[in-house]
């Protein structure tokens, strides 16, 4: 268990764990079943990564719309007077050719082998109108460094707007090791061949794990529950080795 502390500026950032909102930015509660259109809370693999972090809040009351035009950031937004001296207003500014950095003040305290991830909320990838504000991903050693002075976006393309909401989760923050201490190489045979019999056994048995789990959605794609269940009898195993 990793504890994270954390120290912020402006309260309605409202950190937390982020949660998949149904109905809401992950999909309406339509149930699993013939007919229904597919949403991500519909799968696992998402929702698990959906809720690996963090989500920010968008904090102000007014929202802030951002464009380009003639090759230029243009952010659309009312924020009034600066709150306190020191603090970078309005906290939005245009950074390089094409994005945007906002003031966000958050420090985030980690352990000396782990750091910080910036990256876009999930609901960038659900959203019809493609008006999720794009994180730009990046690594930061917190357990040094004491605050994440700001944070990049990239600017929408010409003509397109993405849009800041009061109360809305703007961003998601994980946690990883600092250091990626892994080696890429080829599996050997024996493995190779333990792997595709796994596979083999799995796809052979697909109609048993998946049973009464399968569903044709609106617009015919098939699912099922295969790994969804799987998951499931891995998780419980792994729990009650634990004991």
């Amino acid at each position: 268990m990793q504890t994270i502390k954390y120290r912020l500026f402006e309260p309605r950032l409202a950190p937390r764990r982020t949660k998949m909102e149904v109905p809401g930015w992950s999909g309406k509660p339509e149930p699993r079943r013939d007919g229904s259109h597919e949403y991500g809370w519909h799968c696992m693999p998402f929702v698990e990564g959906a809720q690996y972090g963090i989500e920010l809040f968008y904090p102000y009351e007014n929202e802030l719309r951002v464009t380009r035009r003639d090759g230029h950031v243009i952010l659309e937004g009312d924020f009034g007077p600066a709150p306190q001296a020191g603090v970078n207003w309005p906290p939005f500014r245009s950074f390089g050719e094409g994005f945007y950095t906002y003031q966000l003040l958050l420090d985030l305290k980690v352990a000396d082998d782990m750091a910080v991830r910036t990256e876009p909320h999930p609901r960038f990838y659900t959203s019809p109108d493609d008006d999720v504000p794009l994180a730009v991903p990046a690594l930061l050693r917190t357990s040094w460094w004491p605050m994440i002075s700001f944070v990049v976006f990239k600017a929408p393309p010409e003509g397109r707007y993405h849009v800041f909401r009061p109360g809305e989760p703007f961003m998601q923050i994980v946690f990883l090791p600092s250091d990626p201490e892994f080696e890429l190489v080829p599996m050997d045979e024996e493995e190779a061949a333990e792997r595709e019999l796994r596979s083999r056994r799995i796809h052979a048995s697909r109609d048993t794990l998946g049973k009464d789990t399968v569903w044709v959605s609106s617009t015919n794609t098939v699912f099922d529950g295969t790994y969804r269940n799987i998951f499931r009898a891995a998780l419980a195993k792994s729990r009650e080795s634990d004991r």
